[in-house]
């Protein structure tokens, strides 16, 4: 038994260095797209010394720089926090399909952002300042927090808590479906382009708060690595290796909220990576030690954001096809193989 367990941690330890591997292959590769065409020499060059080569274009190090590594790391940040969310609202909920935005989070954004845009009096705002959005998000995520959390006290059971997320987030969405109705074309494409979610955009400062966020947010998730083990078997076997039921599930709750709440503050909503992610890494990674599967998703997560945008990246055109329609497009038929081949979601 001792040998069959050290084999597998060697082969889970294994299939993180491959995670790791794969999205250092697809960071690079991320960097070198674009529509401007910069030598992958020139760009290791910047990276190295902050600087171009003396022969280079000095206008590349900027793009290097300023834009494409920005936007890479955004996907890192991005795809590891929403997937790391997504895994706690399955364990949490037991149920295979829960993810980041089954707390009403991102609807919560998406009211917030709307009222912004579309509110009658507000006035048009054509060209809205990226910092009042991102503060707009996040005070709709907070609102929407606050509402949890305090549900949370109240109910012992996780299926109500999960079914109360979900009918806060049809409220929200009706809501910013009437504000669609009352505002004009312009308001309504403006709200409809951020709610396409955009990995682009974010200066340093901005990555500097995700990380610490994503930071934040994996501590949390990591100081109830035992309570998310145990939860895979019911409440009763979770309180009967004395987990607190309530503490761990506020805490796990707050964790996917600053997690789902930072990302779609400075990124938009950005659909299917929390549901897709966990799934897609346990064919890799064969093992339910929430241990092993926050850094798995984690890498995983990563990994999706960087090739969807890659693929999102239209080959010499400065334009970028839309990021939501892509994660949709690529995970949804292989959850949909996932389901077919194992006949049910297994947690």
């Amino acid at each position: 038994m001792a040998g069959i367990t050290r084999e597998k941690v060697i082969g889970n330890s294994g299939n993180l260095m491959v995670l790791l591997v794969l999205m250092l292959v697809l960071f690079a590769v991320d960097l070198s797209l674009g529509s401007v065409k910069i030598p992958l020499s020139e760009i290791i060059n910047i990276l190295l010394t902050g600087e171009g080569s003396d022969g280079g274009n000095p206008i590349h190090a900027d793009i290097v720089r300023d834009f494409r590594l920005t936007k890479a790391l955004t996907c890192i940040l991005a795809g590891a926090a929403l997937s790391i969310a997504g895994l706690q609202m399955q364990t949490l909920f037991r149920n295979a399909l829960a993810g980041p935005d089954v707390l009403g989070l991102s609807s919560g954004a998406s009211l917030a952002v709307a009222l912004v845009l579309m509110a009658p009096n507000a006035g048009l705002l054509a060209q809205p300042h990226p910092l009042l959005l991102a503060t707009a998000a996040s005070i709709g995520c907070l609102a929407v927090l606050v509402i949890m959390l305090l549900v949370a006290t109240r109910l012992e059971d996780h299926a109500s808590l999960l079914i109360v997320g979900l009918m806060i987030g049809a409220a929200t969405s009706s809501i910013v479906s009437v504000l669609q109705f009352l505002s004009r074309a312009e308001e309504m494409q403006v709200h409809i382009i951020w709610t396409f979610g955009s990995l682009s955009g974010l200066n340093w400062t901005e990555i500097q708060i995700l990380t610490l966020i994503l930071i934040l947010g994996t501590a949390l998730a990591f100081s109830r690595i035992k309570a998310l083990n145990a939860w895979l078997l019911g409440d009763n076997y979770a309180m009967s290796m004395g987990v607190n039921v309530k503490r761990s599930r506020m805490v796990i709750l707050l964790s996917a909220a600053i997690l789902t709440g930072g990302v779609t503050a400075f990124c938009g909503p950005i659909a299917f990576v929390g549901i897709a992610v966990p799934h897609l890494t346990r064919l890799l990674v064969n093992t339910q030690n929430h241990k092993i599967l926050v850094p798995a998703v984690l890498f995983g997560g990563a990994i999706l954001l960087l090739f969807c945008d890659i693929v999102a990246q239209l080959p010499h055109e400065s334009a970028v096809l839309p990021l939501n329609a892509l994660t949709a497009l690529i995970g949804a038929p292989v959850v949909v193989w996932v389901i077919v081949k194992n006949k049910r979601l297994r947690m």
